[in-house]
């Protein structure tokens, strides 16, 4: 029996999991927040980070011995995020991470350059958003022209953890995962688009070698395996243990969609981006901007101090909202592409005036946005038989007992754990199993799933489809043809 350790580096705080090698049991976990330069406070999170941060919040987590004994690391790491270094693989500035909205310029810049939404797609799946490293890159050139000229290497956060671990080695690796998140690599062809890179920073640069799911990034002087690392999304899904059939809801502000595919899915609209997984399977994603946004608007609205308390308030409502129907778009929307839309309220009648039936109505509306986007992909041949529901409005009851029939398949609520942190453990196994000829670099480990509640849709399905229907009738009236194909 051996043991094995996943850290995951997210954009506030690095967590490590130490795993039983063969059961995928959590035995020792450490924390750590990243170091904060300055007190830029406020809510929005700093675009620049300089990525020593990483490696001091790496340190500590992994203090008091915490990891003595492991004979392999796996890394996840926020996506997203840039490092650019020089020839000498010094860091020419900060890394850029994050949302960052000063890139949305430089977004539409790059998808007018190269001939429009769906030239994009074909080229590497994916659609250039202002989060995504290769529009990070156009900003770069365009606004700081000296750091970008001296760009000549690209990694990304988890590439750059990985590298740093094995001692800063001439070879450069990542993932398929990660790397399928920059905008300048293809799940469909495995193969980067250099010229991508080129358009956006003005000239070519090193990029990474993408290496197999299994295959080892190197071996540390002291004898420790590193494994290829991926990106946080790809490393909670492996953590997850998801495969052909599952999908994975996230409720967050805005709220994303992702299902397990054996291809690559070309989407011409833009509204899937095809990332690849741990496993050497797709994950394409299709996301919303308005989940629990929606939420915090209806609790603001009628007063409740709290999402569980609009949780109590929508139960004690019935499925439909006595007719209320709320189409959820209070950012505008993705999926649909309405960006400049509002939302609605339809269905108002003096019986449906009141505070429970607008407050199911907000549950019933977020989470049909989000079967919306389910169906982009069930509409692709995605299949969908079990869905996974992340995120803290997960726990609420009116999500629980509205989203089983209105996603029309079983709901696993899994319970809260680290699972980017456990996939990167479980990567770390698998790499170490191929590299002692006990496990097939075809086949990942089985560890024991996560604990997790299972609700069925049962007798409310036919209610929860009436429900989804009236919901589409409404959004079809008010915005025609808006899931064209």
């Amino acid at each position: 029996m051996g043991i094995v350790a996943g850290l995951d580096s997210s954009p506030d705080f690095t967590r490590i999991v130490v795993c039983d090698t063969d059961t995928g049991a959590v035995l020792r976990q450490g924390y750590a927040p990243h170091p904060v330069d300055s007190p830029d406070g406020g809510g929005a999170r700093p675009s620049d980070v300089d990525p020593q941060a990483w490696l001091l919040s790496l340190g500590e987590a992994a203090g008091g011995g915490l990891l003595e004994g492991v004979q392999a690391i796996g890394v996840s790491a926020q996506q997203n995020a840039v490092v650019p270094l020089d020839a000498q693989g010094n860091t020419v500035r900060p890394a850029m991470v994050g949302g960052d909205k000063r890139a949305q310029v430089a977004a539409a810049d790059l998808i007018e350059a190269l001939g429009g939404r769906e030239a994009w797609a074909q080229a590497v799946g994916c659609v250039p958003q202002a989060a995504q490293p290769v529009t990070k890159l156009r900003w770069l050139a365009k606004t700081e022209p000296e750091h970008a000229v001296r760009a000549a290497v690209l990694m990304q956060a988890h590439d750059w953890l990985v590298w740093q671990l094995l001692g800063r080695p001439v070879r450069r690796t990542t993932d398929r995962g990660g790397a399928s998140g920059t905008g300048y690599w293809s799940a469909a062809t495995g193969a980067y688009r250099s010229d991508l890179v080129e358009l956006a920073l003005g000239h070519q640069a090193m990029l990474p070698e993408v290496i197999g799911p299994a295959d080892a990034a190197g071996t540390t002087p002291e004898g420790l395996l590193i494994s290829a690392g991926t990106g946080e999304t790809m490393a909670a899904a492996f953590g997850l243990g998801i495969g052909l059939g599952d999908a994975v809801v996230s409720l967050g502000a805005s709220g994303s969609v992702m299902a397990v595919h054996p291809e690559a899915l070309v989407d011409s609209s833009g509204m899937i981006t095809s990332l690849a997984d741990a496993t050497g399977m797709h994950l394409p994603v299709v996301t919303t901007l308005n989940a629990v946004r929606t939420l915090r608007g209806a609790a603001e609205l009628l007063g409740m101090p709290d999402l569980e308390s609009l949780s109590d308030l929508a139960m004690k409502s019935t499925p439909g909202a006595h007719g209320l129907v709320l189409l959820p778009y209070l950012e505008g929307e993705r999926t649909p592409s309405l960006p400049h839309t509002a939302g609605t309220l339809a269905g108002l009648r003096r019986e449906s005036m009141k505070p429970e039936h607008l407050a199911r109505a907000a549950f019933e509306g977020m989470l049909c946005g989000l079967a919306d986007a389910l169906d982009v992909l069930r509409g692709r041949g995605v299949e969908v038989r079990r869905i996974f529901l992340l995120g803290a409005a997960a726990e609420l009851s009116a999500v629980q007992a509205a989203a089983p029939a209105l996603f029309g398949a079983q709901v696993v609520v899994p319970q809260p754990a680290d699972y980017a942190a456990i996939g990167a453990a479980r990567q770390a196994a698998w790499a170490l199993g191929v590299s002692q000829g006990t496990l097939d670099p075809r086949t990942p480990p089985v560890w024991q799933g996560a604990a997790a509640q299972v609700l069925e849709p049962g007798e409310e399905l036919a209610v929860g489809q009436a429900v989804r229907q009236q919901f589409v009738s409404v959004r079809e009236q008010t915005h025609p043809g808006a899931f064209r194909s």
